[in-house]
């Protein structure tokens, strides 16, 4: 049942109105709505994510989501431009693009915190072959 449904992600913020200046002026989301506290932020393919406040914000240390995208070198270069800074993992193994992306198993990915601390990831497969 689970596999036919659509999963939403999360987005904790130990402060909202610092969060939701990244996510809306940096990145250029646009809010659904706000509700419970927090915002509601949709994607392609009937995605969305809810930014909410928590005390945990910035504790994983893994990917707290990842946005499937067509050219991840493009989205470097636009959310560099708009001051996002993306994380440089030198022991991670596999080719680097000039914009610092890196390709291996099939996909090519890079890595940004947010204003929270929470480590966000942009995800383009590669064709095989």
């Amino acid at each position: 049942m689970l596999q036919t449904s659509p999963l939403y992600s999360y987005i904790p913020a130990k402060d909202i109105a610092r969060a939701r200046r990244f996510y809306e002026d940096m990145v250029g989301l646009r809010p659904k709505e706000e509700t419970n506290g927090g915002v509601v932020y949709e994607f392609g393919g009937g995605t969305a994510a809810f930014l909410y406040l928590t005390p945990n914000a910035g504790t994983s240390r893994a990917s707290q989501a990842f946005w499937s995208v067509q050219d991840v070198d493009a989205e470097i270069q636009a959310l560099k431009a708009r001051g996002v800074q993306f994380e440089q993992y030198v022991d991670m193994p596999g080719e680097r693009s000039a914009q610092g992306a890196i390709t291996a198993g099939g996909a090519k990915a890079a890595w940004f915190r947010d204003s929270e601390g929470n480590i966000m990831a942009l995800v383009q497969t590669l064709s095989k072959g």
